[in-house]
């Protein structure tokens, strides 16, 4: 609170959260203002002393350490290590290549990294560009950064809010402030001092809020915050103090470099020691070997392949109305273990549609959805009896009346019918149109005096019309008071009831039948509203709420239905045999939500706990991880978006991976703590979108399980070419062992090394990870948060089985062109035949080389699946794989034949009968990959789920992969 400190001096303390309780005589004589607002040089001395209006950002990690740190890591130092032996050496083609691969994955990873958190300059981007303020008795605009304590801020409708003021005068204000509160609908104002006891500081009525927007109205405010000391400020204070988490992703690519770390070291020292002190090499021939050792055993394109896959994968996404903003993102869906979702506009269509009313206790039927007025009122599926038409003309005339939305018509650029104002009061129009009702014409028959706006305590709005025309069966010149609210509330003010368009006493058997009605409703997940009017004495001459709203003669109920998304349906139901656990977290009511939250399948029953935000305020810690822990179905209602922030912390604290929707300002703590934040492209605010990691562009809660599902898949694909990159590998190293125990003409140079690391095995890698889901993909479990993608399953199959298959083949391919080249046994690399640069050296290197570049046409195929036979999905079904087998032969063709590659390379030209020898050995790998598959598929190591696993079966379920 910088500039409250500052005010101290000169300005006796009031905490803000008291502002609401001051006259306005003093709240201005607190700032020192007037109605005329503060003077020109007055207003410059409080900027110059408080500072701008401005939405401040912590200063980050400087760019130049994010790019340091990816020339830091454990792989880059294993090869800036090899690139150091190699300059020692005299290598300096190895070294720059070397140092050229570092140079490139650093690249990759910055890049990457480089999608920096935008959400402060979202905030800033909400506050308007210019304010209209008084000062000096004028009203002028100023830019809006110069807004200062004190200032007569000057709202209308359709105004963005600069600061957080005190309201001083108001005509008819409404403000929107689901930007900070997740709510849309449109919240009456009042000037008048209030002491609202259990309200928090935004549900306060006579204060409005830097980043809202003036629905209805006008109204003069004196500033009381500005920039980082708003409610707005706060927020964007408490986004940046959460600080973003790695993602499982990243977790598991440090522990790959780890492993890999100190494979290649204990490898490295282990045959640098056999070929120093048993095969007698020289310093130099260690030095060549160790560098072979490092880099053979470093995946230099696993990075920049990792990079490529999950871009294709995010651009898959997009196509499914997902936008993906961090690549690592994509991978963390996979392991969603809970989803935290809104319910209106996610889970529902976020179009009310009346589709019942209830009149001298008849239930009726309202035909037709959405905004299209095109329908009809029915009783049992017949045109309602003339005794209910009085009833329902005065039920519609309420409604529509005590109103303030409008329904706009299609036009040439909009061909659908809309609502401007509130959604829930303009279905009540579209329904008053179905029932015959003609606003325009009730209009002319009555005559707008005043009206008593809704707010929260009284939970009813009341408007009080004077009737100019006798036609409507009411004396000329009577006012009368037209309430409309909720039905409990609007009961307990009613005496009468209308009943065949006369009113007589309402008994208590009449107010239990209502209440009934309205359970009823609620319990199918309904929202309704109860109608009623009270024709005002004639000597009324105050139109208070204290006078106005007592005596009312109830006329009946409205009920209306956000219907659910139809193919929400099916998305829960995959996400439950996902192991998926649903939670609604809502702001409405709670039997609206237990409704809509059994018919689209998240209950299993009817009856689950109900934890609404008073009850989370009410739990410690400790209650609420235990709540959450347990096996009951839970459902969160009537809370507000800072609690979200709680849910998401406990479940994670819980060991779960949490996936949650938002769309207010006050929702981007929660986005950016959760797992996965989900913000809404449609409903969602810009600071939403900001600190989300994805974003739905359609509102669509199936788009999130159809983005789990490619989640799945990519960490799948992942894990094939990881399996794919470290089966080469082994064959890489096996070569240098040989060298190494029995002194063998080298097999493999280095540069060779970096020629397939980084461009034989790139493409047809890449082309793994855009394979399809495999069929069973949503019914596992999902992942264990622990488990590693490197594991020792993925180590075995990868680096030990299709690695020493492959090297088979490669050791065959070596020793066959050595014996051509006149070599036998005992012939060793310092022989002048076959030392390093010589012609049959380089032949028999080539040979290395070309024997597991062919490997890896094997081994391409051979990871398509992890368990199924690759010819249940087409060996032909990824047109990618070929493509990418075509390039790497290709490419190996180029180096093999192309003197210039040659020359850099260590190359040689090899025959016809060379390739053919070594293809002759790729049903070794395949054949034998498609056999150890087949071997698991008939022991049935793989789990299946039919429903949801609770936190301790997650916890639990492993999955087999080899």
């Amino acid at each position: 609170m910088r500039h409250m400190k500052k005010y101290a001096s000169e300005i006796p303390s009031v905490e803000s959260n008291l502002y609401h309780s001051l006259s306005t005589e003093d709240v201005l004589s607190h700032f020192r203002s007037s109605h005329r607002g503060l003077s020109t040089d007055e207003a410059f001395r409080r900027l110059t002393q408080y500072g701008p209006n401005l939405i401040t950002k912590e200063k980050g990690i400087p760019l130049w350490h994010k790019f340091a740190v990816n020339l830091t890591n454990i792989f880059a130092i294993l090869l800036w290590a090899a690139a150091a032996l190699s300059f020692a050496t005299d290598s300096n083609e190895s070294g720059i290549a070397i140092v050229a691969v570092i140079i490139i994955n650093a690249v990759f990873s910055f890049v990457q990294e480089y999608r920096a958190e935008r959400a402060i300059a979202a905030l800033q981007s909400l506050l308007p560009i210019e304010a209209k303020v008084r000062r000096n008795g004028e009203t002028i605009k100023v830019p809006a950064a110069d807004l200062v304590p004190g200032d007569i801020l000057i709202l209308e409708e359709g105004d963005n809010i600069s600061a957080d003021g005190r309201l001083i005068e108001e005509f008819d204000l409404r403000t929107n402030n689901s930007t900070l509160t997740g709510e849309s609908e449109p919240v009456r104002k009042t000037a008048e001092p209030v002491a609202c006891e259990g309200l928090t500081l935004t549900q306060m009525p006579n204060l409005v809020f830097a980043g809202t927007t003036v629905a209805s109205g006008t109204s003069e405010a004196v500033v009381f915050a500005t920039g980082m000391s708003t409610t707005f400020g706060q927020i964007a204070h408490v986004t940046q103090s959460v600080k973003a988490e790695a993602s499982p992703l990243q977790i598991q690519f440090g522990s790959i470099s780890k492993t890999v770390t100190l494979l290649s070291l204990l490898i490295g020292v282990v045959f640098f020691l056999i070929g120093r002190f048993i095969a007698h090499l020289n310093l130099h021939e260690c030095a060549i070997f160790a560098i072979g050792i490092v880099i053979a055993n470093v995946p230099e394109g696993l990075l920049p392949t990792l990079s490529l896959a999950l871009a294709s994968a995010a651009k898959r996404l997009a196509s499914r109305h997902a936008l993906v903003k961090k690549l690592s993102a994509v991978e963390t869906l996979g392991s969603t273990t809970v989803i935290c979702t809104d319910k209106t506009g996610t889970l529902t269509q976020n179009e009310m549609t009346v589709t019942g009313l209830w009149v001298s206790g008849r239930d009726l039927q309202v035909s037709g959805i959405g905004y299209e007025p095109t329908g009809e009122v029915l009783e049992g599926g017949s045109p309602v009896a003339e005794d209910l038409e009085d009833d329902i003309q005065w039920l519609v005339r309420v409604a529509s009346l005590c109103n303030n939305a409008r329904l706009l018509e299609p036009e040439p650029d909009k061909p659908q019918w809309r609502i401007l104002g509130d959604s829930t009061e303009g279905a009540l129009l579209v329904a008053a149109i179905k029932a015959g009702f003609n606003s325009k014409h009730e209009l002319n028959r009555w005559s707008c005096v005043t009206q008593l706006p809704f707010d929260s305590r009284r939970k009813l709005m009341s408007v009080i019309y004077q009737v100019e025309d006798a036609s409507t069966g009411v004396p000329p010149f009577t006012r009368a008071a037209f309430t409309k609210g909720a039905p409990k509330e609007v009961l307990s003010l009613c005496t009468h009831l209308l009943v065949a368009g006369e009113a007589r006493v309402m008994t208590e058997e009449d107010r239990a039948a209502a209440i009934k009605q309205n359970d009823r409703y609620a319990g199918v997940g309904l929202r309704v509203l109860a109608m009623a009017f009270r024709l005002l004495p004639g000597n009324l001459q105050e139109h208070t709420i204290e006078l106005v709203e007592k005596q009312l003669t109830f006329i009946g109920l409205i009920a209306m239905q956000d219907p659910p998304r139809p193919e929400v349906f099916e998305a829960v139901g995959r996400a439950q045999s996902a192991g998926i656990r649903v939670v609604m977290v809502t702001g409405d009511y709670g039997l609206t939500a237990v409704s809509i939250a059994s018919k689209i399948g998240i209950l299993s029953n009817n009856s689950p706990r109900i934890i609404t935000g008073s009850d989370l305020d009410a739990m410690d810690g400790d209650t609420l991880g235990k709540t959450l822990s347990s096996s009951c179905e839970i459902i969160f209602s009537r809370v507000a978006p800072e609690h979200k922030l709680r849910i998401v912390e406990t479940f994670r604290s819980l060991g779960e991976i949490v996936a949650v929707t938002g769309d207010g300002v006050n929702d981007a703590p929660a986005l950016k703590r959760a797992d996965i934040g989900v913000a809404m492209g449609q409903s969602g605010t810009d600071v939403a979108k900001e600190a989300s990691t994805m974003i739905l562009t359609n509102d669509n809660f199936a788009s999130i399980i159809a983005a789990v599902e490619e989640g799945r898949a990519v960490y799948d694909n992942i894990r094939k070419f990881v399996t794919y990159i470290f089966a080469h590998l082994a064959a890489e190293a096996a070569p240098y062992a040989m060298f190494a125990l029995f002194n063998l003409p080298l097999p493999l140079t280095p540069l060779q090394i970096l020629a397939i690391d980084l461009g034989t095995e790139t493409l047809p890698a890449l082309a793994l990870g855009i394979e399809r889901p495999e069929p069973d993909v949503m019914q596992r479990p999902p992942r264990p948060r622990g488990e590693r993608l490197l594991n020792r399953a993925t180590l075995l199959r990868g680096y030990f089985y299709l690695g020493l298959l492959s090297s088979v083949g490669v050791m065959f391919g070596y020793f066959w062109q050595l014996t051509r080249c006149g070599w036998y046994w005992g012939v060793t690399g310092n022989d002048p035949l076959f030392a390093p640069g010589s012609l049959f050296q380089r032949q028999a290197a080539t040979m290395v080389f070309l024997g597991i570049v062919i490997m890896q046409v094997a081994n391409v195929f051979a990871c398509r699946t992890e368990r199924a036979s690759v010819f249940s999905i087409g060996i032909l079904s990824n047109p990618l794989i070929i493509v990418g087998i075509i390039f790497e032969l290709a490419f190996a063709a180029i180096a093999i034949y192309v003197p210039f590659f040659q020359n850099l390379l260590g190359t040689a030209p090899v025959g016809w009968e060379s390739w053919l020898v070594l293809f002759a050995f790729t049903p070794l790998v395949f054949g034998g990959e498609e056999a150890r598959k087949a071997m698991m598929r008939t022991s049935g190591k793989h789990t299946r789920l039919t429903g949801p696993l609770d936190s301790k079966e997650r916890g639990n379920e492993r999955r087999h992969d080899i």
